[in-house]
């Protein structure tokens, strides 16, 4: 039951940072969408099971940058990320994969990130709480 089951991570981001959900010009929804999906079921540093979310901030808390993160989570103003650091702390895989997928380069899919997430992750986390699952998050946004 892995794979692309699941609720549409594209149309979730693209709703929470303004964006649409269409194309190749989802912009950082589709890219941040990528992102989670590679950690759905476990694939990304780290893994997060059924919550891609909790795996990429577990990587991003290994990786040195739990400061940041927390911040996104928490409900305080969220501390800047630069690319430098995205690269640094994704899976290089991961980030390859995404970066193909946009018909970037890997570097420009990092600074993307970087620019996305920290509003995304806060986004997901309106109570300063990781939701426990894929499901719940999808709950929490009503979806």
């Amino acid at each position: 039951m892995a794979g692309n089951s699941g609720p549409d991570l594209g149309s979730l981001l693209g709703g929470l940072l303004g964006g649409g959900q269409g194309g190749s010009s989802g912009g950082g929804g589709n890219i941040l969408a990528q992102l989670l999906q590679s950690f759905l079921g476990g694939s990304g540093s780290g893994g997060g099971g059924n919550n891609p979310l909790s795996g990429l901030l577990e990587g991003l808390n290994k990786a040195g940058l739990s400061e940041q993160a927390d911040s996104w989570v928490g409900t305080g103003d969220n501390k800047p990320v630069t690319g430098e650091q995205v690269q640094q702390a994704l899976p290089s895989d991961t980030l390859h994969e995404v970066a193909e997928k946009n018909g970037i380069t890997e570097e420009q899919a990092a600074n993307e990130i970087a620019a996305q997430l920290p509003q995304a992750v806060d986004k997901l986390t309106p109570q300063g709480q990781v939701p426990s699952s894929l499901d719940e998050l999808m709950k929490q946004q009503n979806l």
